[in-house]
């Protein structure tokens, strides 16, 4: 007879609650580590820049890179074509008005400019001439005017003694009429020929008034060829240092080829770049200081371009304080603009690739060890400083350099 083992079972079922158990166990813990924030990474303190948030008044500035550049200079360019022959001064040096640079050649312009000069010594020449002639038309006109008038007071008298002879019955009325209408003929020729002076002289005036307006536009073409004759020899054109010189002796030079830039010395200013998001504020008077490397110059905005070029607006900056010793045209400055002052509101320093009026999370600090992700709005921004208009109070700190490299961590820890 076989008897039941009931130890087996019991052991069974020991070993499936315990089994059970121990799944029910590893499950909590799953879930229990699931539930747990990830592991914060670990940052060197020493490595970032963290800064206060603070309450107060705040000067809002913009800056922006640049040159200085004189307020007066002349580009000059190539009147003529022509080539360089002699180059007779290099940049630096200190010229006048009318100081010759570059000397070039062309032959050519010599041959119109004398060939100008010959057709306006003909046609004053031929106008000398004409004149003459009419003058001399205008004579023989007067000569035959003054013998019409001549016969015509002659004839007028005859008839006249004749009319007092025919009263005596000394001539016929017919001679008394014969003479009577010779005088009217003459002096109706008379009138004629005087009509005729006047028309001969007004045909003067129109022939002399033609020569006139031909020997000028001969006059202008030898001035416009003598002028370019004269811009062979190539001239400051205005007192001051000669800046640039872009060509050589031998250079062949066409019609309106750059050669030299001239500026005025001791009148600069400054033309600064601002970025196009830092600009819209900027204004014409507001005050600047301009960092030559040897010495802050204080200015005033004079222009702000209104366009946009390359993410950038242009800013002409009138300089009014005493230039520094060694300042000159091209040298490379710094410029700081002063926009506004901002009174009693929270700021901190400006944070990495933040923007004005926008939007971010910056890491807050919780303590010594331990950094939280807090979405901020901000404001206006300066130059190195930028407002907060909501999301951080006085007194917080926050990171301010940058953490792109954690932008998918919400904590930072740090040692």
């Amino acid at each position: 007879m076989d008897i039941p083992r009931t130890d087996i079972d019991q052991r069974r079922r020991r070993r499936l609650v315990l089994l059970s158990a121990a799944g029910a166990l590893v499950l909590a813990a799953g879930i229990a580590v699931a539930m747990l924030d990830p592991l914060a990474p670990e940052v060197d303190a020493r490595t970032l820049f963290i800064d206060t948030v603070e309450l107060g008044n705040l000067e809002r500035r913009v800056r922006g890179a640049g040159v200085l550049v004189p307020r007066e200079q002349r580009w000059i360019a190539a009147d003529v074509e022509g080539r360089v022959e002699r180059v007779v001064v290099r940049p630096g040096t200190q010229v006048q008005a009318d100081t010759v640079l570059v000397e070039l050649s062309n032959p050519a312009v010599q041959q119109l400019a004398d060939e100008a000069r010959w057709a306006l010594d003909v046609g004053r020449a031929e106008q000398a001439s004409l004149r003459v002639r009419l003058q001399s038309d205008v004579l023989d006109q007067r000569a035959t005017i003054a013998e019409a008038r001549a016969e015509s007071e002659a004839a007028r008298l005859q008839a006249e003694a004749e009319g007092r002879l025919a009263g005596q019955k000394i001539i016929s009325e017919l001679q008394l009429a014969r003479s009577r209408l010779t005088a009217e003929q003459l002096a109706v020729r008379l009138e004629i020929e005087q009509e005729r002076l006047i028309k001969l002289e007004e045909s003067v005036d129109a022939q002399l008034r033609a020569q006139l307006a031909r020997v000028e536009q001969l006059r202008r073409a030898w001035e416009h060829r003598k002028g370019q004759v004269d811009a062979l020899q190539v001239r400051a054109g205005l007192d001051g240092v000669l800046q640039a010189l872009s060509v050589d002796a031998g250079q062949q030079l066409a019609l309106g080829a750059s050669i030299a830039r001239v500026a005025r010395p001791g009148s600069l200013m400054a033309e600064l770049r601002i970025a196009e998001i830092d600009a819209k504020d900027l204004a014409v008077g507001l005050p600047a200081s301009i960092d030559t490397r040897n010495g802050v110059v204080a200015g005033e905005v004079a222009r702000v371009e209104p366009a946009v070029q390359n993410g950038t607006v242009k800013v002409e900056v009138t300089l009014t304080g005493p230039l520094p010793a060694g300042v000159r045209a091209d040298l490379s400055v710094e410029g700081v603009i002063d926009i506004e002052r901002l009174t009693n509101v929270l700021h901190v320093a400006r944070p990495v690739n933040v923007q004005p009026e926008s939007e971010a999370t910056l890491f807050r600090l919780a303590g010594s060890s331990d950094a939280t992700r807090t979405p901020v709005r901000f404001g206006k921004a300066s130059v190195d400083r930028i407002v907060i208009a909501s999301g951080l109070e006085a007194g917080d700190r926050v990171i301010v350099s940058d953490v792109g490299r954690y932008e998918r961590s919400d904590r930072l820890a740090l040692d």
